[in-house]
């Protein structure tokens, strides 16, 4: 069936972009039901066009959409499907944005510069958004965009249970990319069991985008398997001169972690030609045929997603479903 309906007739929908239809039919399924069927398509200008093919009135709405490439396209997607079911007299709309676009510009570092994460937030609330919900925000103060109730779900259970299936946790050093990257690192460490911290004093050059000029690390790491953690991989600049930088202090081995398997050009092959030998990400994002490669390991996040989905939809605990940690 397309939704599900509790005794009240509270009637859950979901509804899919055209990003990631996989991810959603994927999350579906943990739900036992179907993608709402929603008519969307390109006018010859570019223009987006979507209607759903079934009354939405008094439903609950989840509005799933991916933000990969092209971004814009797509941001610009999820909102008209909102607007739609605004207009079509949904009862409560939630955004489904397992990567969260625009995430990196949540703050000016010099003047005449955006907040482009916040205006996302803005423009959901307007289009009619009632709730959002995203993995692993790039920084958590980014919830105070949102002019209601931000669902910020983790992948650190997930990525951290197949960690601890797979390799010796007891010589393990968890490894932050960057300073701002510690508080997640020290959560990691937690979950492991104590293992221990160190992290990359990193330089950037504020006028290139995606480029890092100096790495040294700090903390204990030589004989030791390096966990590299961090919310998503773009061009994978920052992790392979981590893995540099970690190889250089002694490492024995380095593994890359991150939610958000962005993979801009020249990602993968940066990462093939690494001496890292594994890469761990989550479904967040679709992948094309050319991005994926041997030593990549792609983990789903449906069933988190379809879980907190449930516990929004039956007015549950969201925070139930990370221990009380969220």
């Amino acid at each position: 069936m397309t939704g599900i309906k509790t005794t009240g007739e509270k009637t859950l929908m979901l509804f899919s972009g055209r990003a990631y239809p996989e991810l959603a039919d994927e999350i579906a399924s943990e739900l036992e039901i179907t993608v709402s069927p929603t008519d969307i398509r390109d006018f010859a200008n570019g223009e987006i066009y979507a209607r759903f093919n079934e009354s939405v009135r008094g439903c609950d709405a989840f509005v799933i959409e991916a933000h990969g490439t092209p971004i814009n396209k797509w941001v610009m997607e999820q909102l008209i499907m909102v607007d739609a079911l605004k207009r079509a007299s949904a009862k409560r709309i939630t955004v489904v944005m397992p990567f969260y676009p625009y995430a990196r510009q949540d703050k000016k570092h010099r003047g005449r510069e955006p907040i482009s994460a916040r205006l996302i937030a803005d423009l959901f609330k307007t289009a009619g958004a009632d709730r959002l919900m995203a993995v692993d925000l790039h920084t958590s103060q980014s919830q105070g965009f949102f002019d209601g109730p931000v669902d910020h779900l983790f992948a650190l259970p997930l990525l951290a249970d197949y960690v601890e299936e797979k390799y010796d946790a007891s010589n393990i050093t968890v490894v932050a990319p960057d300073s701002g990257r510690v508080r997640v690192a020290e959560r990691w460490t937690e979950r492991l069991g104590g293992t221990p911290l160190a992290f990359i004093h990193k330089t950037r050059d504020i006028n290139v985008p995606n480029s890092v000029v100096a790495n040294r690390v700090v903390g204990d790491v030589e004989g030791r398997t390096c966990l590299i953690v961090d919310d998503m991989i773009d061009t994978a600049g920052t992790i392979t001169k981590a893995a540099e930088a970690l190889f250089e202090a002694g490492a024995a081995d380095v593994i890359a972690i991150a939610t958000h398997g962005v993979l801009s050009d020249p990602a993968t092959d940066r990462l093939k030609n690494s001496r890292i030998c594994e890469v761990v990400i989550t479904n967040t994002l679709p992948l094309t045929d050319e991005q994926r490669f041997d030593k990549l390991t792609v983990l789903s996040i449906a069933p988190l997603i379809a879980r907190a989905i449930s516990e929004i939809f039956g007015d549950g605990s969201v925070t139930s479903l990370f221990d009380g940690n969220a």
